[in-house]
C-alpha cells in the first residue's frame, strides 16, 4: 500500500472523471494508493474536508489555516481550532507554518497564527503539517520553542539539507512531492537521498505540482505512485521497500489513521 500524505481533495479537477470524486479516488486505489490525507487550509473548508473524511473510509483529514490564507486581517482562533480538531477523523493540525516568499509583509501575522497551531498541538497531541518557504530560521526557532512530543511533518519540502537535518533532530518527518522529479531540483534530490528511511513521507499536494511526466497538468492522488517510483530509484531502494516504509512512517506519525 502507498499513502498520499498530503492532498487537497476539495480542490481537484474532476472534469476527467465526470465530476466524480469517487471515480478519481478509484483510479488511485487501482494503482495501490490505500489512504489519503485531505488537508485543511482555512476555517472555510474545515467542514468540507471533514465531510470527505466521513464519507470515505480511506480518507482522513487535517484542519488549520494556511499562512497564505491570512490576508485581509484574518487570524486563527484557538478555541475554534481546538473544537474543530475534536472531529474523530481529523488526525492532524494544519497546514500551518510560515511563507515569506509570497507574503513577507505578513510575517508577524503568520507567526501569531503558527504559534496558535503549535499551542493546539501541545494541548491535543496531534501532529502538525507544516508549510515553510523562505522562513527557515523563524520556522526552526518556533518548532524548537514549541518542543512538541509528537512533532509533525515538513510537507512538500523544498529547503536544504541543514534545515532538514535540524527538523529531523527535533523529531519531524520530511515529506517529498513531485517537485523532486523536476529538472532543476538537484539540491532537493540531494536532500531526498539523505532523509532517513524511517522519517520519509510521500505526497502529491494535488491539484498542485504534478510530477514528471505529468508536469503542467492538474495533479491528482494517483500520481503519488510516480513520486514513490522516482524516490525508490533515487535512493537505491525497491519500490516495495519504499511503499512499506512510508506507510509505516505515516501510521507512526498519524496514529489516528492507523485503523
Amino acid at each position: 500500500m502507498l499513502i498520499d500524505s498530503h492532498c487537497h481533495l476539495d480542490r481537484l479537477d474532476l472534469t476527467p472523471y465526470n465530476g466524480s470524486l469517487d471515480a478519481l479516488l478509484d483510479a488511485a486505489r487501482a494503482r495501490g494508493v490505500g489512504k489519503f490525507l485531505c488537508i485543511g487550509v482555512d476555517a472555510g473548508n474545515a467542514a468540507q474536508v471533514q465531510q470527505l473524511a466521513d464519507a470515505h473510509p480511506d480518507v482522513y483529514c487535517s484542519v488549520g489555516v494556511h499562512p497564505l490564507d491570512l490576508k485581509d486581517g484574518r487570524s486563527t482562533d484557538l478555541d475554534w481550532l481546538l473544537a474543530t480538531l475534536s472531529h474523530p477523523r481529523t488526525v492532524a493540525i494544519g497546514e500551518t507554518g510560515l511563507d515569506y516568499h509570497y507574503e513577507p509583509d505578513l510575517a508577524d501575522q503568520q507567526k501569531a497564527s503558527f504559534a496558535i497551531h503549535l499551542q493546539a498541538a501541545q494541548r491535543t497531541g496531534k501532529p502538525v503539517v507544516i508549510h515553510t518557504r523562505a522562513a527557515r530560521q523563524d520556522t526552526l526557532d518556533m518548532l524548537r520553542e514549541a518542543d512538541l512530543a509528537n512533532a509533525g511533518v515538513l510537507h512538500c519540502f523544498t529547503e536544504d539539507w541543514p534545515m532538514a537535518r535540524a527538523a529531523l533532530d527535533m523529531g519531524y518527518y520530511i515529506s517529498l512531492s513531485g517537485i523532486v522529479t523536476f529538472r532543476n531540483a538537484d539540491a532537493l534530490r540531494e536532500v531526498a537521498r539523505q532523509v532517513p528511511a524511517d522519517r520519509l513521507l510521500v505526497e502529491t499536494d494535488s491539484p498542485y505540482l504534478a510530477p514528471v511526466p505529468h508536469r503542467g497538468k492538474s495533479n491528482e492522488p494517483q500520481y503519488v505512485c510516480e513520486v514513490a517510483a522516482f524516490l525508490a530509484e533515487l535512493r537505491g531502494e525497491t519500490l516495495e521497500q519504499l511503499h512499506q516504509q512510508t506507510t509505516e512512517n505515516f501510521h507512526r506519525l498519524f496514529p489516528l489513521a492507523a485503523g
